[in-house]
């Protein structure tokens, strides 16, 4: 777990200021560049479905993948400026094997770990320290706006390859005959048919639109305030995550699905607006606005995804659960994902400034983070309206609560 988001933090949150800055790239080709990743998060079902789950060994599989990732990020390092759709292809077929890793690396761990009830929660908390890892590994080799980012993820990629040939071993689980349907979650569609499950798929698609603005532009905006070592400090976000994971449970106990969604929405609407509002600060406000937005990151991930991911969890019975995660997946990371970034990358290359030659030198940043923040807030009103906590679940006779 920490090896694995070791890689994806070590280039995820610094690409977009290199293609910027490093390759030339305008702002919808950085939003397509991001996107890669939700392709890669849209092949992956079919991947394990139909490949991974039914003939090859979890472990090594993941050896293989990360072997040919490695190779795929040391290309990705020499591709030189303006060469877009060489770069975009690299990316999209490196997506596509670092993506099923992540699906391969959770069920290794479920299926090797006694009580993965209990113990899977504390190895999964190592994700969140491995990108924590790899944005201060970025900054630490001054890698942020070089191709170097992309050679630390390849040798990264190799260790992981190596380590996983180690694990385990973790059979394929041998299944008969699996429709598309089943590997995308489709089965789950039934579930449409609850209004307030509709209403929260809804709003979690709607909610991708401007949850990617973070991603694809901050790195950029914190690099065009002169911001040094700014990956490592935007690793912030995930000590958040860790902090927050705590209060989770506490908070859908307490006070249920609706209000900690509700809170996780209205913490992205806040971000936004603290960004929005520290483009055109003082120094000293604009700077804690914008630790304040990045240090938002855990109630914006735990109580909107997390809770999300378990709300969906308890909505369906034991025939269809996994189909129901695959189908949240599909939406959040896949759909969701690549028709976010896309509009992030899009409004980010509206706003762009350019010189006589045509080069990008700065961007109208109010306005750019206007848009995510009026967004989750017109999400938000439809959330509070429309959607109802689920009725309790009956205590069977004689369980205790």
């Amino acid at each position: 777990m920490f090896l694995q988001y070791f890689i994806w933090g070590s280039w995820y949150v610094s690409m977009g200021s290199y293609l910027n800055k490093g390759l030339k790239f305008d702002g919808g080709e950085i939003g397509l560049a991001y996107g890669a990743f939700a392709i890669g998060a849209m092949i992956a079902p079919f991947f394990i479905g139909l490949i991974a789950d039914r003939y090859f060994a979890s472990e090594k599989l993941i050896g293989v993948l990360g072997l040919l990732g490695a190779a795929i990020m040391f290309l990705l390092a020499r591709v030189e400026e303006r060469q877009f759709v060489q770069f975009y292809t690299l990316l999209i077929v490196y997506c596509a094997t670092y993506v099923p890793t992540l699906a391969l690396g959770n069920s290794l761990s479920l299926h090797q770990l006694q009580n993965a009830k209990t113990t899977f929660p504390r190895v999964k908390m190592l994700s969140a320290v491995g990108w924590i890892a790899g944005g201060i590994a970025v900054s630490a080799i001054d890698a942020e706006t070089s191709h170097r980012q992309f050679y630390l993820a390849g040798a990264l990629s190799v260790v992981v390859a190596l380590f996983a040939f180690t694990l385990p071993h973790t059979p394929p689980k041998k299944v008969g005959r699996v429709s598309v349907a089943e590997i995308l979650g489709l089965d789950a569609l039934a579930l449409l048919g609850k209004r307030s499950f509709a209403i929260f798929i809804g709003c979690m698609f709607l909610i991708c639109i401007p949850l990617y603005f973070y991603f694809v532009n901050l790195h950029i905006y914190l690099g065009e305030l002169s911001w040094s070592k700014v990956a490592a400090k935007m690793a912030l976000a995930q000590v958040s995550d860790v902090i927050f994971l705590f209060v989770l449970p506490f908070m859908l106990r307490y006070f249920g699905y609706k209000l900690t969604i509700f809170i996780g929405i209205l913490a992205w609407a806040t971000r936004y607006f603290f960004l929005a509002q520290s483009a055109t600060s003082a120094w000293e406000i604009q700077t804690v606005l914008i630790f304040a937005a990045i240090l938002l990151h855990g109630v914006c991930y735990d109580f909107l995804f997390i809770a999300g991911q378990l709300y969906v969890d308890d909505e369906s019975n034991e025939r269809m659960r996994g189909a129901a995660q695959g189908f949240i997946a599909f939406i959040l990371w896949g759909i969701g994902g690549f028709v976010g970034t896309y509009i992030a990358g899009q409004v980010q290359g509206i706003y762009a400034h350019k010189d006589d030659e045509g080069v990008i030198v700065s961007h109208d940043w109010q306005n750019i983070w206007i848009i995510p923040a009026l967004g989750a807030t017109a999400v938000l009103i439809v959330f509070v309206i429309f959607f109802r906590n689920p009725p309790p679940r009956p205590v069977p006779s004689g369980a205790t609560t």
